[in-house]
């Protein structure tokens, strides 16, 4: 399997393909692009049928072999194995197996819809972002070992990706973290998740701005290819490409275990800010998975809904993008987004580089065909499946309060905002699963604001927000950025 830039071109530093292997602790291209496999593995009916019984590391195996070819089976079959226990996923609810790792709920079935809540929250964080994080910090503690190298992390987060990654990476051997987050933008439980931990390996900055301040910062980083080199700098966020695979694994179990033939199609709503959870699952339907649609749900920053909607994608201005009550998704440039792009304008990586060189320069490109437009590739957004959605905050309370009445679950924010826009695209015969983001007491506030009561804490997280705080405030400078970095490296 070889991997290429979502903007080499002839004179690009990244012409060449890359293996899994070598992509995986550097995160961006050196050109800006995001990696992508040269071609999609397909999947085939006789794998499907053979994977409905499998448990989920080894499904996870199956699944990223696929990917990671330049790595030993016996090699990725143990980091599956170590990641994926009933151990780290301890968190379940009562009536749920811990076994069963992302196990399906059904919330409804009516008239033949039917819509089913799939579980990813059971990590040591409570947020779907363990599935592939877990994964993530096994895969890069295996890399550094074998090339007794090191690496530090530079990532961003709006909320949940932080804790996760902060978490999966704690006492890894040549490992560490510098993480950013939107000063007073995350949840009180959020914000203690992180800044709470005291591990010498991990450095938490509060920026002083909003979450894409955060993740300018990083791609500014990145893209200076000496800097990066020289202090050894990797990603955790989803434009890392092995994150994105480890993402591809829950649809799989979703899909295997809402049907039982492969005739049987399935959609799946996710809550999108940064589009790399969603991105996963066009994946997974590139792999041949049986997708009918693939459901964009936003909140207040709604810039993918009015892409989905429209074919123009408008990145909102820092000054333009809302602090709502599902803060994770309050993003208004998606990183991941560029990767469906560059599948959608047929893989043609000088028009994507040009596409998003205008984001860079306008503010966003046009696709729908219009008199002034960038281009027409809009009217094949519907062979990929995709529509969407938005969801508001007085959404979000009314979905809590039905889905607490009427289905006795308590729900997260942004679960309530994929819940919402789910119930507007669903097809008689084809099962919905939504993605579940979080577990509700990471956002409290508004548990308390929807239902009167507050969320239930799982046991280790009563009193999180009293304990110790250590973390750095920041201005927006990259300058300062990388004179903080290069100052704990030591390097």
């Amino acid at each position: 399997m070889q991997y290429v830039s979502t903007r080499a071109t002839s004179a690009s530093a990244s012409r060449n393909p890359e293996t899994f292997s070598s992509i995986l602790l550097g995160g961006l291209a050196p050109d800006g692009g995001l990696f992508m496999p040269a071609e999609y593995p397909r999947v085939s009916g006789e794998e499907l049928n053979a994977w409905r019984k499998l448990p989920y590391a080894e499904l996870a195996y199956e699944i990223l072999r696929k990917f990671a070819t330049d790595i030993p089976d016996a090699d990725i079959k143990a980091l599956t194995a170590k990641t994926y226990t009933a151990d780290v996923y301890r968190n379940a609810r009562a009536e749920e197996s811990a076994s069963d790792i992302t196990p399906l709920r059904t919330l409804e079935e009516e008239g033949g819809r039917k819509l089913v809540l799939q579980a990813l929250s059971n990590g040591p964080t409570l947020a779907f972002k363990d599935m592939a994080m877990q994964l993530l910090g096994n895969l890069f503690e295996y890399a550094l070992a074998k090339n007794e190298d090191e690496l530090n992390i530079f990532g961003a987060t709006s909320g949940d990706t932080g804790s996760a990654a902060e978490y999966a990476m704690r006492g890894k051997r040549g490992v560490r973290v510098f993480m950013l987050s939107p000063a007073g933008k995350m949840s009180p439980f959020q914000t203690a998740q992180m800044f709470s931990l005291q591990d010498p390996n991990i450095f938490n900055i509060a920026v002083e701005g909003v979450f894409d301040d955060c993740q300018d910062l990083v791609k500014a980083v990145s893209n200076d290819l000496s800097f990066k080199a020289r202090h050894k700098i990797g990603t955790v966020n989803s434009i890392n490409w092995a994150r994105v695979v480890a993402q591809v694994v829950y649809y799989f179990r979703g899909y295997l275990a809402a049907t039982t033939a492969n005739s049987q199609k399935v959609s799946f709503t996710v809550p999108s800010g940064n589009f790399g959870n969603i991105c996963a699952g066009h994946i997974a339907r590139m792999m041949g998975l049986p997708i009918d649609k693939l459901v964009v749900a936003t909140n207040e920053n709604d810039v993918l809904d009015e892409f989905f909607r429209t074919g123009v994608y408008r990145v909102r201005k820092s000054s333009e993008t809302y602090h709502t009550s599902s803060p994770s998704m309050d993003i208004s440039k998606a990183s991941n987004f560029e990767r469906f792009i560059y599948d959608l304008v047929g893989r043609d990586s000088e028009r994507t580089h040009a596409l998003f060189r205008k984001v860079e320069t306008h503010g966003g490109f046009d696709l729908s065909g219009g008199p002034d437009a960038d281009g027409d590739e809009f009217r094949r957004v519907g062979e990929y499946g995709f529509v969407s959605g938005k969801s508001t905050h007085l959404d979000r309370l009314e979905t809590i309060r039905m889905v607490a009445d009427d289905y006795g679950i308590v729900i997260d924010t942004h679960t309530a905002d994929g819940i919402k826009v789910a119930r507007e695209h669903m097809t008689p015969g084809v099962t919905m699963i939504v993605l579940e983001t979080a577990l509700a007491a990471k956002f409290n506030e508004t548990i308390l604001e929807a239902l009167g009561t507050d969320a239930e804490r799982p046991a280790g997280f009563e009193d999180i927000e009293s304990l110790p705080q250590k973390f750095v405030l920041m201005r927006p400078n990259v300058d300062e950025m990388k004179t903080f970095i290069a100052a704990h490296t030591g390097l």
